[in-house]
């Protein structure tokens, strides 16, 4: 297939599947043998299958942004959208092995309240509390 000349990334879905695979490894902290079932037992395998298609792509690793500034982008979407239990709490975990210690965290929580709202807000910074504090 043909390379996409901004990113350098294939389209081909083996490699896309791989780099999916590779980055729930990185969130879940589990080896990438163990991903495909512990998804297909999480969200079912046709799911599971889209979500690595979706994770493959430029994303989660396109030069423009550093891990840290990822896990930045998705703590605070997450959080805006109310997500709680396993799904934060395993981003809050990849943003420690990005950098981000709980001063950042809580920082972060801090002024993200005043755009996404407080119900929100302290949801995402008792997950803070709970994993890092």
């Amino acid at each position: 297939m043909n390379e996409n000349n901004d990113t350098g990334w294939t389209d081909e879905p083996a490699r896309r599947r791989e780099r999916g695979i590779a980055a729930y490894a990185r969130i879940f902290d589990v080896p990438e043998k163990d991903v495909p079932a512990a998804m297909a037992d999480r969200v079912g395998p046709v799911f599971a299958e889209e979500a690595f298609m979706s994770a493959g792509g430029p994303a989660w690793s396109h030069p423009a942004l550093t891990d840290r500034e990822r896990s930045i982008v998705i703590i605070t979407a997450l959080a805006a959208q109310g997500a709680t239990g396993d799904r934060l709490d395993g981003h809050i975990r990849l943003a420690q092995r990005n950098g981000l210690d709980y001063e950042a965290l809580t920082a972060m929580m801090t002024l993200m309240t005043n755009y996404i709202g407080y119900a929100h807000g302290s949801q995402a910074m008792e997950a803070v509390e709970r994993i890092a504090g």
